[in-house]
């Protein structure tokens, strides 16, 4: 069997209209309103999914155990990183790392590190030549 990408992640949430909010403002995620429940919202980012899901959210299948915080996410952005760092300073969201030097799949990057409202580590990467 040989897997091709990934199709959608999804991340526990304590605050599900918290989590929309942040997801949808500040990094423009689109919500698919038909994927979305009152227990599950899907947001597209890029050619991948995004689901936030409450962490009481019964009667599905859902991992063993549903612990917001517990993510380390890249987020590849098309922006250059002055205005990425510009933007989420007019969103009051603090940068906790970065800019920094880093390698991702396809090759060096520049990243900056940020927690979503779930303490989630979300790196925002820049490629560089791309």
């Amino acid at each position: 069997m040989k897997m091709r990408r990934i199709d959608h992640v999804v991340l526990p949430v304590a605050n599900l209209d918290a989590a929309r909010r942040f997801y949808h403002e500040v990094f423009d995620m689109p919500v698919l309103d038909q994927q979305t429940t009152d227990d599950v919202v899907t947001l597209r980012c890029g050619h991948q999914l995004i689901r936030l899901e409450k962490v009481d959210r019964k009667g599905a299948l859902v991992a063993s155990k549903l612990i917001p915080g517990t993510a380390d996410l890249c987020l590849v952005a098309g922006d250059d990183m002055d205005a990425i760092v510009h933007h989420l300073r007019s969103y009051f969201v603090d940068v906790v790392a970065g800019p920094l030097e880093k390698n991702g799949s396809e090759g060096k990057m520049t990243s900056v590190y940020l927690r979503d409202p779930d303490q989630n580590l979300i790196e925002i990467a820049v490629y560089e030549n791309k």
